[in-house]
């Protein structure tokens, strides 16, 4: 089943446009979600809106959005006026620039959108501008209103749609300095860089999705099923820490330990040896 579309407007390359939808690309309904409850009934809580001053509830049409101009003092704009606020990406992509991909840092990436052409007219003004990012081998970059705010997004080729990612402005960005100004230079020893090298090629493998499994998410469907059937939760014990780190020893440690999983892997990949039964034997494939 098609994923509803978030958003729907224009994409355009100069003179060329074509109607368009925005569906998420991602999505977390699969994960357990709690809601809280009331211990002694068992019923859902609910929150009210209330006055902060007074402590009445508020109703709805009477909440309107403020901004606070100095302590306990709020301009109000309505939705009319937020409304009134002139942005041409309200509903159009418009592409403004080519960039190579590689200069996009990570920090800027927010969340990716699936864009498909909306509708059959749509499709020929969509495959051009599709084609055309992918002839480039760059990612076009453009503007796009989601919840009142305007955001960046930058557009890719993905089979026969695009994705859309948003992007962050600069402003939203912590410097690293300010960061790195805790963590001063030291000089680490040769042997200790060779040990971990070796490590990582002993962890090296290829970016296989499907292979991550998301532990927590096992843990608290394992504890939801232990508690149905009325069987006790005990907690494990935790691990204990220690400040006090012989860097050295610990890279050597995990060389062994390393090494150990890698030979339990080939053991249990290889063919069991201790069988008699015989195969028959298959036919050879013709050269």
């Amino acid at each position: 089943m098609v994923a509803r579309a978030y958003w729907k407007g224009y994409l355009r390359l100069s003179l060329v446009q074509c109607p368009i939808a925005l569906h998420p690309a991602t999505t977390e309904r699969q994960k357990i979600a709690f809601h809280q409850i009331n211990r002694r009934t068992g019923h859902r809580i609910r929150y009210q809106k209330v006055d902060a001053e007074t402590g009445e509830p508020v109703d709805p049409t009477d909440i309107v959005m403020g901004y606070e101009v100095r302590k306990g003092q709020f301009i109000e704009v309505t939705d009319e006026e937020l409304e009134a606020v002139a942005l041409q990406s309200r509903h159009t992509i418009e592409i403004d620039a080519f960039v190579p991909r590689l200069e996009i840092d990570d920090l800027y990436k927010i969340r990716p959108y699936y864009v498909a052409p909306d509708g059959g007219v749509a499709h020929e003004a969509f495959a051009v501008i599709r084609d055309v990012i992918e002839r480039t081998g760059r990612v076009a970059i453009g503007r796009v209103v989601l919840t009142s705010r305007e955001h960046v997004i930058a557009l890719e080729p993905c089979g026969n749609i695009l994705i859309g990612l948003l992007l962050r402005y600069p402003y939203e960005i912590v410097d690293a300095k300010e960061i790195s100004a805790d963590a001063p230079p030291v000089k680490i020893a040769r042997e200790m860089i060779e040990l971990g090298e070796h490590i990582v090629r002993m962890k090296s493998g290829h970016f296989v999705p499907r292979k991550f499994a998301d532990r927590y998410e096992e843990a608290l469907r394992e504890l939801i099923r232990k508690k149905r059937r009325g069987e006790p939760i005990t907690a494990e014990e935790p691990i204990e820490r220690s400040n006090v780190i012989n860097v050295m020893d610990a890279l050597h440690r995990s060389v062994q330990a390393e090494d150990a999983r890698g030979r339990r892997r080939k053991a249990k990949s290889a063919p069991n040896r201790g069988r008699r039964t015989r195969r028959p034997d298959r036919p050879r494939a013709a050269r």
